[in-house]
């Protein structure tokens, strides 16, 4: 007997320094940055940054970005849940295919709850309405007295269904009373050529995605999507001041895993994101890219996941939205 539990408590104290070795040494190899979205677009630029922050601070911490984009964001967030759960594979989760696609397709093929490990929230951005810059529409206002005067016949894009930008719209179409035709593309990048073409007559996305746009004069912003003003566009007034008082649709973005992620994997890529974020380079690339940084604990980022599966599940019901 004495034997066996000799044998018993090695054994036990073998595991408890392999999994302390395995936490210590992690990561032994790059880790993949799955990006739900094409390159040169606001999540692209966030995860991008993000990656590269952690790696000034750890220089052994490699992270291959993976772009994958398609249907808001869900093509990519597929594949994080189909990924294997060891810890070399993460993605940027938004607000779209974290908490509104569950609401737009019947057959999702993720539960954003039970798939997926939180690990942190990066930044949040309001979207902004744009047109380009010789467009006809000067303010928000003339684009919706003319929408109500040619319901249906006035278009715009957005970088994919099921995204905020989309049910942002749809919520400022339902108070507004007009209606618009919705286009959805696969992000900014391949929206924005058909946009400045005139083939789209505007463009709602993220203000990190279109600022650079807007600053440099070839696009025109006419209102943002949140409560206050963004700090990069002072002079754009929100749909709120534009005559819609409460109006507010925010994205975010967060890390996640694949369910089944070792906790001290979770906890060791949350501590870097962490000090990634208040580090003054990465906070101030957020900051100039219109997004606002985030952080905090795996528990709060899932609290805040839980959060927006109910409000957005709401204004998906109230604007009667679908996606096939």
């Amino acid at each position: 007997m004495r034997k066996f539990v000799l044998a018993f408590t090695m054994g036990i104290a073998t595991l408890v320094s392999a999994t302390a070795v395995q936490a210590q040494s992690y990561p032994e190899r790059p880790i993949r940055l799955i990006v739900p979205f094409p390159p040169g677009g606001g999540t692209d630029l966030i995860a991008r940054g993000l990656a590269l922050a952690i790696s000034q601070n750890k220089p052994d911490w490699n992270f291959v970005p993976d772009n994958r984009p398609g249907a808001g964001g869900v093509v990519g967030i597929d594949a994080l849940a189909k990924a294997s759960p060891d810890g070399y594979n993460i993605a940027l989760g938004q607000t779209s295919n974290l908490t509104i696609s569950p609401w737009l397709q019947e057959k999702l093929s993720y539960d954003p709850l039970k798939d997926f490990e939180p690990v942190a929230a990066v930044a949040s951005s309001p979207v902004v309405v744009v047109v380009p810059v010789d467009s006809k529409y000067k303010t928000l206002q003339d684009l919706i007295a003319d929408a109500k005067a040619n319901p249906g016949k006035i278009n715009f894009a957005s970088p994919g269904n099921g995204t905020v930008a989309h049910l942002a719209s749809e919520l400022m179409q339902q108070v507004g009373d007009f209606k618009l035709q919705h286009i959805p593309y696969k992000g900014f990048s391949s929206a924005v050529t058909d946009l400045m073409g005139g083939q789209v007559d505007v463009y709602m996305g993220s203000v990190a995605t279109a600022l650079p746009q807007i600053t440099g004069g070839k696009l025109r912003a006419l209102a943002v999507t949140s409560a206050k003003r963004s700090p990069q566009l002072p002079d754009v007034p929100t749909v709120a001041e534009s005559g819609y008082p409460g109006f507010d649709a925010i994205t975010w973005f967060g890390i996640v895993a694949p369910a089944g992620t070792p906790k001290n994997v979770i906890d060791a890529l949350n501590k870097e994101i962490n000090v990634a974020l208040e580090s003054d380079d990465y906070s101030a690339k957020l900051r100039s890219q219109g997004a606002v940084p985030m952080g905090g604990t795996p528990e709060e980022f899932r609290q805040m996941i839980e959060r927006d599966l109910k409000t957005w599940g709401e204004v998906v019901k109230a604007s009667g939205a679908k996606v096939d």
